[in-house]
């Protein structure tokens, strides 16, 4: 299919070295020909599983897709940016009887997490979950706005159910979501549309694309994930062009060329131009404002292409064919994320998980893997003792602390597990014996949450299917405790009866600071504490101590916490890895007549227990 404008655009330039796109998607068969002279790495992904088979849909599903991004231009397959450098990370799952199983959103945002850690600037995920809202779990959520801060661009599919539906990561704000159209540029039937996509959506050809075959050949696709293949080469070569032209470009500004210099209906209003998102993707339009501003792209559009209009009931051509009665009432995929071409489903890559640290907040939990290990485990227990109940178990493994390594402990999140726990080494009978208490105190002492350090190595397959990755965790960085018993430690045990009411005020006002500031990071805040910034979040909500001063200053100042961020810190330490966590107040009553207050301190992740690192920095700002 001939795509407007690239053949100008690979006059220019066929990608940039330093430009790096991350696929995630099923496994790509990199030995075909068209990646003879591509700049490709596999990166395996934190959860492992069974070597691929190039042969099932989900390795035909990647490969088609990232041939069309990094095909060579002297092999079988055309790709639009073949001199970039690329990341293929396998997310897409496999079940062992061959059949296809979607991916959680948490594993989504761990693969998102893990290639923008290891320098993609471009994200492709050519697939999504079906959203009735557009919303995503909070912790997906997280790891894209994450993405976007940390100067890299996510494109994702619009989906393939031909109805008003959203699905994400498409739908989230900083994304930029791909619908599909024809060499005509009319929206294909199938391609999905949405309120929030036309803000941030875009039309691509999505029909009879050429990509890869695993182990040889190539054949033609069509689907709205090929069109979002299509867009993230586009993005790649458009910040190629920019270093070329001496402009240093980020993803905000890539992802804003491409949507401002979409082509849309003149009354974008009308019912019928939903289906052309923000518009079709223009590639000459998205270059010019790439490397010299916007003022000539809308003189190019308008001399260029005819718009759509609705006038008097006649549509214009370039609305494209009016689309068949809308099917919002589409029936919903099964839960995960899935690939959004032709061919569904989810794969994993082989291998076992890149070695990670992490600093995860959550609660304790227990696993037997499979009905044998269960039944072994009731076996043992006296009587007609059930191996599900939590108190009954940890009875049995008082009398039995071997058997503890004999279950798989989990770290939860939301009631979903995201992490296996697996003490090692020297003193793993010592932590398999906090686990206990932990566990223990959990039950009977409301302990909200444990904080589990360590790093990450391979996986381990729950009794419901679910695999998850597998914390070797480091003993001196286990806690658990009560956000009543954090706060009381912070804000002092609660005054007498007979204490002055400016007193209890003043130490009701404290405690209740110090625990806006505890949930926030718990609930709005909530995520796998596997990035830095995430690792020294969560470091700084286990050591609410470490902030006390904060919240006594602030409430001093009559101040009310507002906002919670976490960069980079200037000040740190010879080959240490330092970040602020800052803590930004507001004076409710006088909002507009007073400056906010900002306060700082910085967090060394460095080691997998993070520490903090000079005093608490404060200074008022506008």
């Amino acid at each position: 299919m001939e795509i407007a404008g690239i053949h100008e655009l690979w006059a220019e330039t066929l990608g940039d070295p330093r430009v790096c796109i991350a696929v995630l998607d099923g496994p790509a068969d990199l030995s075909h020909a068209c990646f003879a002279r591509a700049k490709i790495s596999r990166l395996d992904p934190l959860i492992a599983c069974s070597p691929p088979s190039f042969t099932r849909p989900a390795s035909r599903h990647g490969t088609h897709v990232a041939s069309v991004i990094f095909g060579s231009h002297q092999g079988p397959v055309k790709g639009i940016a073949p001199l970039c450098r690329g990341l293929i990370l396998p997310v897409f799952a496999e079940r062992a009887d061959g059949s296809l199983a979607p991916c959680s959103q948490f594993d989504l945002a761990r693969a998102i997490t893990q290639a923008v850690h290891h320098g993609a600037q471009i994200v492709n995920i050519s697939g999504g979950e079906r959203s009735p809202s557009g919303a995503a779990h909070p912790v997906l959520a997280r790891a894209v706005a994450d993405c976007l801060d940390n100067g890299a661009l996510l494109i994702a599919a619009a989906g393939n159910e031909g109805c008003d539906c959203l699905y994400v990561p498409g739908a989230l704000p900083s994304v930029i979501a791909v619908g599909a159209m024809s060499s005509e540029g009319a929206p294909l039937q199938f391609s999905n549309w949405g309120e929030l996509y036309r803000k941030q959506g875009i039309l691509a050809p999505g029909e009879d694309i050429l990509g890869a075959v695993p182990g040889g050949g190539a054949v033609t696709q069509t689907g709205t994930s090929y069109a979002a293949a299509i867009v993230a080469g586009i993005a790649a070569l458009l910040w190629s062009l920019a270093r070329r032209y001496g402009v240093e470009p980020d993803a905000k500004s890539v992802r804003k060329a491409i949507l401002d210099s979409a082509v849309g209906c003149a009354h974008n209003d009308a019912l019928d131009c939903r289906r052309l998102l923000a518009g079709r993707l223009n590639i000459p339009g998205a270059a010019t404002l790439v490397t010299r501003g916007g003022n000539k792209m809308i003189e190019q559009i308008e001399g260029q292409e005819e718009t759509c209009s609705m006038d008097a009931g006649v549509r214009s051509a370039a609305c494209g064919p009016p689309p068949a009665t809308p099917v919002s009432d589409a029936p919903a995929p099964a839960a995960g994320v899935r690939p959004a071409g032709a061919e569904r489903g989810c794969h994993c890559g082989c291998g076992g998980g890149a070695a990670q640290m992490v600093f995860a907040l959550g609660q304790l939990g227990f696993d037997y893997g499979t009905e044998a290990r269960r039944d072994s485990i009731r076996q043992h227990m006296s009587g007609t003792a059930d191996p599900h109940d939590a108190n009954q178990l940890l009875a049995y493994l008082e009398r039995n602390p071997s058997d503890a390594a004999s279950i798989i402990w989990t770290l939860s999140l939301d009631a979903t597990p995201i992490y296996a726990i697996e003490p090692h080494g020297a003193f793993a009978s010592d932590t398999y014996k906090l686990l206990r208490q932990f566990l223990r105190e959990q039950l009977g002492e409301a302990v909200e949450r444990v904080s589990i350090p360590g790093h990450v190595s391979g996986s381990a397959r729950l009794f419901n299917g679910q695999v998850v990755p597998v914390i070797h965790p480091e003993p001196r960085g286990l806690f658990n405790w009560t956000t009543a018993a954090l706060v009381e430690a912070v804000a002092g045990k609660p005054l007498p009866a007979d204490a002055k009411q400016t007193a209890k005020e003043a130490y009701n006002k404290n405690r209740q600071s110090v625990e806006n500031f505890l949930r926030r990071i718990y609930d709005e805040l909530r995520n796998l504490g596997a990035t830095p910034q995430e690792r020294a979040l969560n470091y700084s909500a286990t050591n609410a101590l470490l902030v006390e001063n904060v919240f006594r200053d602030a409430i001093k100042e009559q101040m009310d916490l507002d906002t919670i961020a976490v960069e980079r810190s200037p000040i740190c330490r010879p080959e240490s890895d330092c970040w602020d966590v800052k803590l930004t107040f507001f004076d409710p009553e006088k909002i507009f007549q007073r400056g906010r207050k900002m306060y700082r301190f910085a967090v060394d992740v460095s080691d997998v227990v993070p520490v903090m690192v000079g005093p608490v920095r404060s200074w008022f700002v506008r």
